[in-house]
């Protein structure tokens, strides 16, 4: 009987034991630390990405329904009743049924769920948000938060919180994408927004820090300075929202006053400087597409992988998907920041400290 009861309750100390943290390894540590993209609408226990799920206790993935392979075959998302069935079966494949399942679902131009596939589709824009009366909005963004959780999606990479300061920006200002010029305002619908997320379990990003909404370029295709247009002002909203947040979204942007030589993914200077120390902000953040132009063209992935751990981001984001030739495994990402370990390149600690935030996130949902 006792050897009965000692079986029990080694068997109940198993996931306490390892998602404590204290007795996991540090390619299980790491693999929480990645969000990726991955090519197919299911996830049975053979594919490729329920075994990385499993082996490196991948701790998130990012779906898409734009597949730039095969132009006219979804890539993640073609129905309803399939993307329920792929995130059951993804969470299946994880340790603690909270794989972080992301989608960007703001409204306007930027929502994953479309109409074609049977989902609502219509979501407005941020700059049509506004025209709404508050409870307009509040039930707008529940009807969303509500579709997201209802396929199984529980991470919503969105709000925007870039300030309409520049009329000349195509990637924020051109496509509606902003609350409007004043902080304080942008904070109040963000707010809105997170609120009505929460409201179904759904987690939330602030995006894009320092700010994108000054910048002319788009760091999907290359190297954007910030430096001549960028304004403090563009900083408040993320000190407003700091203690709501659940993440923060870390863009590409360049800026000689933040950083003299990196952009602000991968500048210690941005993340831990002003954004942890500076406004204070506690929780995760997570990177912008580290498969962008912006840091693509000019840094390799062991450089890319070493900067950004360093900096203080918490979730490393590789979409595979803007670049068909340039695919990158969750083993090739693991395995290089495990050499960065060894290498002393990058500390323990700063793995440590990422693991933990990422389990203080999870236990939200």
């Amino acid at each position: 009987m006792l050897k009965k009861i000692l079986i029990i309750v080694s068997i109940l100390t198993i996931p306490f034991m390892l998602h404590g943290g204290e007795n996991l390894s540090l390619e299980k540590k790491i693999g929480q630390m990645l969000m990726v993209g991955f090519h197919g609408t299911s996830a049975p226990k053979n594919s490729q990405i329920c075994k990385d799920i499993k082996r490196f206790n991948l701790g998130a993935v990012i779906l898409f329904d734009y597949n730039p392979v095969k132009k006219n075959k979804p890539k993640n998302i073609a129905t309803k009743k399939q993307l329920a069935k792929l995130t059951k079966e993804l969470q299946a494949c994880s340790w603690d049924g909270k794989l972080l399942i992301a989608v960007d679902q703001e409204g306007g131009r930027v929502q994953r769920l479309k109409s074609k596939y049977g989902f609502y589709g219509k979501f407005p824009k941020a700059s049509d948000v506004i025209k709404m009366d508050q409870s307009q909005i509040s039930s707008t963004y529940k009807k969303m938060s509500k579709e997201l959780k209802s396929v199984g999606i529980n991470y919503d990479l969105a709000p925007v919180v870039d300030l309409d300061i520049n009329m000349k920006n195509h990637v924020i200002h051109g496509l509606g994408r902003s609350y409007g010029r004043d902080p304080k305002i942008v904070a109040k619908y963000a707010s809105t927004f997170i609120d009505a997320m929460h409201h179904y379990g759904v987690l939330t990003s602030l995006k894009h820090f320092p700010g994108h909404g000054s910048s002319v370029g788009d760091t999907h295709k290359g190297y954007v300075d910030v430096t001549k247009l960028w304004n403090k002002v563009e900083l408040e909203p993320y000190r407003l929202l700091k203690d709501k947040a659940d993440t923060v979204m870390v863009a590409h942007v360049f800026n000689k006053r933040l950083d003299a030589k990196y952009p602000a993914t991968l500048s210690a200077k941005t993340v831990n400087g002003l954004l942890r120390n500076k406004l204070g902000y506690k929780g995760v953040v997570i990177t912008d597409d580290l498969q962008m132009g912006a840091i693509s063209k000019k840094y390799g992935l062991k450089n890319t992988l070493q900067l950004a751990i360093n900096a203080g981001d918490d979730i490393l984001l590789f979409g595979n998907q803007l670049d068909p030739r340039k695919v990158v495994t969750t083993k090739k990402l693991v395995d290089t920041i495990i050499k960065l370990v060894k290498e002393g390149k990058v500390s323990k600690m700063s793995i440590d400290n990422s693991y933990s935030r990422v389990q203080n996130l999870k236990r939200k949902l």
